[in-house]
């Protein structure tokens, strides 16, 4: 076996119940973590047999037969593996949760060649090359931390992108956003890439369908801590919603514009703001159904140290300021 492949001989037993059906449309059962022009492609090159012969994918099966897979996968990874320490939240043969630090790239790329969460599942799991994209079924952006799931078979991530496209998983994030909101909602508007700054995604009445619903967790005097739940899985969605609504995450160095400081903030959260160089956005509830065992599996991460001070500062400020309006008020 070549470095490049890794390659599986399986078999299963054709049921009884099948017979007189077309022997692909059996196969793809028999073997559902691969799709079936996959199943169709070795059929045609001999890489699958019935009862030790090869037959064509129209053939009717009689059952019984035992279909023998000699599968190659080809590998999808091309990336050196590193030995990075990963906060595992979860861990089965076929799945790996983690919470994803601030800082870590997804995908290796143009500048980030190495040292990405892709480097990472190579070392831990070298068999994962061989899936698309070293078996990662959505990303986090570089700065937002949080909880992402990651496959480690082609039949648990086929599952999963299936999950995700019917909208099946439970995805929510707190966010720290600028402005004092007085009620949750949806943002519903269209996404897509933005027609000028190549950098940046925007809301285009041409773009893809893009759902975020959000609801306040907590309120400041000039800020407000959300909950949102992503109903579509857009490029830079959230960030991109709430810069729509007016109310930027707060830190975002590309949607975000300038720093606002509060009329009288505090020294402290004056430097909690100035100091707070990414959005401050956590993906910290993950939910789905295990693709295999159909159990549910939900994971929770807690807010990383320095969404949990920029949230103290803004406590504190607002408690001071409310005391201070107290004092007036007396007078």
């Amino acid at each position: 076996m070549s470095e490049s492949a890794a390659e599986q001989a399986r078999q299963a037993v054709v049921p009884d119940t099948a017979a007189g059906r077309r022997f692909d449309a059996v196969l793809a059962e028999l073997f559902p973590e691969y799709s079936r022009s996959k199943l169709t492609e070795w059929i045609k090159s001999g890489d699958v047999l019935l009862d030790g012969v090869t037959v064509r994918g129209r053939d009717p099966v009689r059952g019984g037969e035992v279909a023998t897979l000699n599968a190659v996968l080809e590998t999808q990874t091309h990336a050196e593996p590193e030995d990075i320490a990963l906060d595992v939240l979860f861990e089965d043969e076929h799945l790996l949760v983690i919470n994803k630090p601030v800082g870590l790239v997804v995908h290796p790329g143009a500048g980030n060649s190495s040292g990405t969460l892709v480097n990472a599942l190579l070392f831990r799991d070298p068999s994962v090359a061989a899936l698309p994209r070293a078996g990662i079924v959505h990303r986090l952006d570089k700065d937002t931390s949080g909880v992402m799931v990651i496959a480690r078979t082609l039949q648990a991530q086929t599952a999963l992108v299936e999950q995700l496209s019917a909208r099946q998983v439970h995805r929510q994030y707190l966010a720290v956003v600028v402005g004092a909101l007085v009620a949750g909602g949806t943002a519903d508007a269209p996404i897509d890439r933005h027609p000028r700054d190549r950098l940046k995604m925007g809301v285009r009445e041409d773009g893809k369908e893009a759902i975020t619903h959000y609801r306040l967790r907590e309120r400041f005097r000039a800020h407000t801590a959300l909950e949102c739940r992503l109903e579509t899985g857009r490029t830079h969605q959230i960030r991109v919603h709430m810069a729509h609504l007016r109310h930027a995450i707060v830190g975002d160095q590309l949607y975000g514009g300038a720093l606002k400081l509060p009329k009288g903030a505090s020294d402290e959260l004056v430097a909690a703001l100035r100091g707070f160089k990414r959005q401050a956005l956590h993906a910290e509830t993950l939910e789905f159904v295990h693709p295999i065992t159909g159990e549910t599996v939900r994971n929770t991460a807690p807010a990383p140290e320095d969404m949990l001070q920029l949230l103290k500062a803004l406590r504190e400020d607002s408690e001071l300021f409310a005391e201070r309006e107290r004092g007036r008020d007396r007078r």
